[in-house]
């Protein structure tokens, strides 16, 4: 039964938990992004997609004796405005001193193929920009050439289906956004549980909770308790505002009871870590370690957990989908119930 004690003990472990300045930053950086995610997720598609956004085009110096031929392929391409060098000296310098993004040397070999050979500035920023810019450039001007000797052949090939219209922008916020403000409160959970209870045994407080009326079991049930709500919570407010600000989600009840039954198994693993530690800072460490660990085992899944967030998000779960999330329920209810049996056994000193 929960009682009067179990209760306060939850309200001064919120209490406490509000007093963390890191974890108030890393509630107030989430709480910014689900806020504003109509407007962040265009600087953040923009890093993960540089293409993705329009912006000033890239001047490509282009020499070799078919650069009139690749330039005018590429008139047409968004982003990439070229520039025929007769001189590849020439060419060469406008590189080096930036007044062109990038150099193509273009040649006719001797059976009509066309060679291309791309240089690019050794800057981590721009060179991703310009690589962007020129594989977009350079798939455009392969179908142009295959086009161009369409009459040669003696087969005629498959047709390729038209390319399909989608945006960036949502494919973003569905597959990275979505789950980062749902898996990240998870993780924060377990971190929260060990420091509670390293902390309780680091200071000898468990002793002092003890001689009120309530048992081991109870204390940590309390304890657990209130770094556990605090994911679902959060997930049920950051997907409110993703709602507020144009992000609608199709299956939150379903979200939030994923979300849920992840932070009970998080935080059941980081109260063993926690009871099994030596101190806090040995603590964290193993957490992490533990963390990484169950990453790298979802690999094994049918589906990834990111994946279920995502099409569930989005409103296209699978019988897999449906099935992972019963089955985190279960593995919940599961060490839940192993922790309370066995938690009786272990000494809290």
């Amino acid at each position: 039964m929960w009682g009067s004690e179990q209760t306060a003990i939850v309200r001064r472990e919120l209490a406490r938990i509000a007093e963390e300045r890191t974890i108030v930053l890393a509630l107030l950086v989430q709480l910014l992004i689900a806020a504003f995610a109509s407007f962040l997720v265009v600087g953040l598609v923009s890093v993960a997609d540089p293409g993705a956004l329009e912006g000033p085009s890239i001047e490509v110096a282009v020499t070799g004796d078919a650069a009139t031929a690749v330039v005018d392929r590429l008139e047409d391409t968004d982003g990439v405005r070229g520039i025929v060098y007769d001189d590849p000296q020439a060419a060469a310098e406008a590189f080096e001193l930036g007044t062109a993004d990038a150099l193509i040397e273009a040649t006719r070999t001797d059976d009509g193929r066309l060679q291309l050979t791309a240089s690019i500035p050794d800057e981590e920023l721009r060179s991703t920009v310009v690589v962007v810019q020129l594989r977009e450039a350079f798939e455009l001007l392969e179908q142009r050439e295959r086009a161009a000797v369409t009459d040669r052949l003696s087969v005629e090939p498959l047709t390729v289906p038209p390319a399909a219209e989608g945006t960036p922008f949502v494919g973003f916020t569905y597959t990275v956004l979505v789950p980062l403000l749902l898996l990240l409160p998870v993780f924060i959970t377990g971190s929260v549980t060990v420091d509670a209870i390293r902390e309780e045994l680091d200071r000898g407080t468990f002793e002092v909770l003890q001689l009120a009326p309530i048992s081991v079991v109870e204390i940590v049930d309390a304890k657990l308790t209130a770094t556990v709500i605090l994911a679902p919570l959060q997930a049920g407010l950051w997907l409110a505002l993703l709602r507020v600000n144009g992000v609608p989600v199709a299956h939150p009840v379903a979200l939030l009871g994923l979300v849920s039954a992840l932070s009970i198994i998080v935080g059941v693993c980081g109260l063993w870590v926690a009871l099994l530690a030596p101190d806090r800072r040995q603590g964290q460490l193993v957490y992490s370690g533990v963390v990484l660990a169950v990453l790298a085992a979802t690999a094994v899944l049918p589906e990834h957990p990111v994946n279920t967030i995502a099409k569930l998000g989005v409103g296209t779960p699978t019988a897999t989908s449906w099935l992972l999330v019963f089955g985190a329920g279960v593995v919940a209810g599961s060490v839940a119930i192993f922790s309370r049996r066995h938690l009786g056994r272990q000494t809290l000193d």
